[in-house]
Formats: structure tokens, C-alpha cells, sequence
């Protein structure tokens, strides 16, 4: 095999062969190697039980030292090369797992051999492993042709595999996305058998293979999959609802095929590290495919035989928000999401006829910490193939980009506030702490943002009319 393997898992191999223990690389960091990708992460086994191999442990990560997976027969440690970048490795015994039908969670047992190790693996290219210090190379399943043709297989019968790790068909869509793999027939049919299963999982879980596979650089491929294997309808079933039936005369585009397209769109409109929305961005993508899940409820055929789906950004925005809190995503991520959905179309109508200055620091002031994302996502969304109605779209959205940015050099849009507060409000009007201070409080903020700064006479005269109706 021709890579070159890290001297920390070289100098670690040593160091459980002195005590007369097996130690194998093993998953990931393998296949990493085959494709020449690298990784700070490593996995291994052993044949040594925790207790007998947390001694070498400590001493080989001098700069960190963890146990939480004791109980699974899991130890980790860490150490920090010169150049500063670190290396986790987490060692693990040699594993025969028993799994509960009703529960993803195994009931640990000890094995005796590596190959049995492997056995228990998720995918034929995950089963491989380097045994260390020698080098010696193990591939019981043929991972290793799996990986050149980029296929996922499971070791052991795909339907066993499944039922005892169901989050692993979770993991096969995620290296679509992440591997650029494709599922293997008999293990796609049997993901497709037993979607029911992934209702075991917990939702944290699904989340996160979610998430890994929207970060990833083919999110469309892994979402396709996701769909394909029926998954979809059981974690995210908003997604293949949108696989709308079209009608004889085409009046409307395929809504889940247009969903696709905003994703990669979206995806080539993030931006480098330095930039507004460094790539990858989870919520601009969680936008992107969430933005018209309204659709299928909205759906109306007017007279004419026209289709329209009025409200759909309301709508969608409410579903967007119960399925990602259903899935366990942090309330800021299902707050932006839910947001961008619901403002998706707030520019459209500027294409039509230019905004005012109040109109433009609506939509700033509406968007908020979203202004970059709403704004990629609304490019992103539009996928018409009219070449004259795109031009014109992009140029809007380019005039109104600079007006923003215009205005944002007179004023600061990040920190809008009426040019009245609070306690002048009550001091002018003579009023005490209630209802009414806020409604007067709402009043001026419609003002500034109407009009612009202006100075406190102007301010107060405004602030006496509205009181004196």
C-alpha cells in the first residue's frame, strides 16, 4: 500500500507491542489513508482491556487525557506536535457487540480478534485496518476494492447491520455526500425495507448526521439519497413532499427539482473565511432546502389553469420551525432558518418597482444579523431560465445591494432606533410607564425608519401630532 502512516500511531504501536498487546489503526483514518486525505483524529483497537492499556495511554498523551467511553471499552488521549496543530487518538478493545431490537444502544462484550472487530463495522470501507508498528495491512471484506469503486457496502448482511445499528443507513446517505459514494443495490434495498427502523434513534443523533451531510461538499447528492431511500419520509418528510405531481401542461416547475438547484446555488454563493457567509454555512443551506416547504399546503389551480401558492413563505416558515425543533437544532439555528423562509420573498417585489430609502431600511432593519444570508438565499431562488428575467432580477438585487450600502455609510442600520427614547417620550407627553409609551415608542420607530434621522425638534413635533390624534 502506498501511504504514509503518522509516526504518533507508529510510536503508539510500539508502546502496546512492548507490553505484548495488539494495536490496529482502524475506520476512517484508514480509508483517509487509501484516499490520501489526512487527519488529527485517530481511531484504533486493541486487544487490551481499558484498564490494562490506560497506563500507556497517560504516558503517550502527555497533553490530555479522557474516559468517558470507558464503559464501552474506550479511552482517549491526546498530544501537541511542535508545529502546534494537535493529535486525538482514542484506542477501543476489540469489540463484539450485542444490540437490543427495541434500543441502537449495544450491550458491550469483549472480542478476541480484529477481524471480528471489523465485522461489527457500518460499511466494507470503514472494516479496514492497519495493524501497528508493522504495517500489516487487513482487509477481510474488501473495503479496499469498494473504496476504488466508491461503494458502500456493509460487511455483514445489510438487513442485520440495520437492524442492529439503525442510524448506520443515516450514515450511508451522509457518505454520498461526503465520499461521493454510491449505496450498493442490495444494501440500498434493504435501507429502503426498514426505514421504520430509524424511529429508534434519538433525534439529536439524526440531527447530527443531518447536519454532517449538509456541511458536506455534495449536500444535493446526500439529500437526493436521503429522498431515495425513503429516510426522508420518516426524518425530514417536508423535503419529499415537495416531489409535487405536475401537471399535464407543466404550469409549474417540480418543486423539489427547483429545491436542488437553490441548494447549489446557494452553496456557490457562500463566501471564503473573510467574507460574509463563510462556507460551509449550515443555516444558509438549511434554508435553502426548507425555503418552499409551504408549497404543497398553499397549493391552489386557479381559473385559467394557472397554479399559485400564496403564503407559502408563512406557511413554510411554521414547518421550518416545528421540524427543526422536532430534530433538536439550537434555537438560534431554528430561529435564523425559520426567518430566512419567512422572508425568502420580501425582494421580489422590488423588481418590479424600485423601493423608497424606508422601503430598503424595512428590509435591512427586517433582516437584521440575516441581510447576507436573505440575500444569497433570494439570488439562489431565483432559477428562472427566462435569460431577459434574469438579468433583470440580478441587476435589481445588485442596485438595491448598493443603495444598502450607500445608506449604510450615512447611517448606522445595525443600531436603528427612534430619535426619541423612552423617557423623552414619557417626559414630552407627561406619562407614566404602560401601554401607551410603547405604542408611542412604535410610532416613532415607523418614523425613523419612514424618514431617516431627524433632528429632535422635528422629532418632537411628530411625537406631539401623533398624540394630539
Amino acid at each position: 500500500m502506498d501511504f504514509e502512516v503518522w509516526p504518533e500511531a507508529i510510536e503508539l504501536g510500539r508502546m502496546f507491542a512492548a507490553e505484548g498487546y495488539e494495536l490496529a489503526l482502524v475506520g476512517g483514518p484508514v480509508r483517509d489513508l487509501l484516499l490520501h486525505r489526512r487527519s488529527h483524529d485517530l481511531d484504533f483497537c486493541t486487544s487490551a482491556r481499558p484498564e490494562q492499556f490506560e497506563p500507556i495511554l497517560r504516558r503517550f498523551g502527555h497533553d490530555g487525557f479522557w474516559d468517558m467511553g470507558r464503559k464501552f471499552g474506550t479511552l482517549g488521549a491526546m498530544r501537541r506536535r511542535d508545529d502546534g496543530t494537535e493529535v486525538k487518538v482514542e484506542v477501543t478493545t476489540y469489540r463484539s457487540d450485542t444490540y437490543d431490537p427495541d434500543s441502537r444502544k449495544p450491550e458491550v462484550q469483549y472480542g478476541d480478534t480484529l477481524e471480528g472487530d471489523l465485522s461489527r463495522r457500518d460499511f466494507t470501507v470503514n472494516a479496514m485496518a492497519l495493524r501497528v508498528p508493522d504495517l500489516e495491512f487487513v482487509d477481510p471484506f474488501g473495503g479496499a476494492n469498494d473504496l476504488a469503486k466508491g461503494v458502500l457496502r456493509t460487511p455483514v448482511d445489510p438487513r442485520q447491520s440495520f437492524d442492529d445499528d439503525p442510524l448506520r443507513m443515516m450514515r450511508a446517505v451522509r457518505f454520498v455526500a461526503q465520499l461521493g459514494f454510491s449505496i450498493e443495490p442490495e444494501t440500498a434495498e434493504a435501507i429502503s425495507a426498514m426505514t421504520e427502523r430509524i424511529s429508534i434513534v434519538s433525534a439529536e443523533r439524526v440531527r447530527d448526521e443531518l447536519t454532517k451531510l449538509l456541511l458536506s461538499d455534495r449536500p444535493r447528492a446526500g439529500i437526493e439519497a436521503l429522498v431515495e431511500s425513503g429516510l426522508a419520509d420518516i426524518v425530514l418528510p417536508e423535503i419529499p413532499a415537495l416531489e409535487l405531481q405536475i401537471d399535464e401542461h407543466h404550469r409549474h416547475k417540480d418543486v423539489f427539482e427547483h429545491t436542488m438547484i437553490v441548494l447549489d446555488r446557494a452553496v456557490a454563493l457562500e463566501t471564503g473565511e473573510d467574507g460574509p457567509v463563510p462556507r460551509p454555512d449550515l443555516t444558509l443551506r438549511l434554508a435553502a432546502i426548507m425555503h418552499d416547504v409551504g408549497k404543497p399546503k398553499t397549493r391552489r389551480f386557479e381559473p385559467g389553469g394557472k397554479v399559485s401558492f400564496h403564503h407559502h413563505d408563512a406557511v413554510g416558515a411554521k414547518l421550518t420551525r416545528k421540524r427543526l425543533k422536532a430534530l433538536r437544532f439550537d434555537h438560534h439555528i431554528v430561529d435564523d432558518v425559520s426567518e430566512l423562509v419567512n422572508l425568502h420573498l420580501r425582494f421580489h417585489g422590488y423588481v418590479d418597482e424600485p423601493w423608497t430609502d424606508s422601503a430598503v431600511r424595512r428590509y435591512v432593519k427586517d433582516a437584521g444579523h440575516l441581510y447576507e444570508r436573505l440575500n444569497r438565499l433570494t439570488r439562489a431562488d431565483a432559477t428562472t431560465q427566462n435569460r431577459r428575467k434574469a438579468r433583470i432580477f440580478a441587476e435589481a438585487m445588485d442596485e438595491m445591494e448598493a443603495r444598502v450600502k450607500e445608506l449604510k455609510e450615512k447611517e448606522d442600520f445595525d443600531a436603528i432606533r427612534p430619535d426619541l427614547d423612552g423617557n423623552e417620550i414619557m417626559e414630552i407627553l407627561g406619562l407614566e410607564p404602560g401601554p401607551m409609551v410603547g405604542q408611542a415608542y412604535r410610532h416613532m420607530l415607523e418614523y425613523r425608519l419612514d424618514n431617516g434621522p431627524v433632528d429632535h425638534d422635528t422629532a418632537v413635533a411628530e411625537l406631539k401630532r401623533w398624540a394630539s390624534r
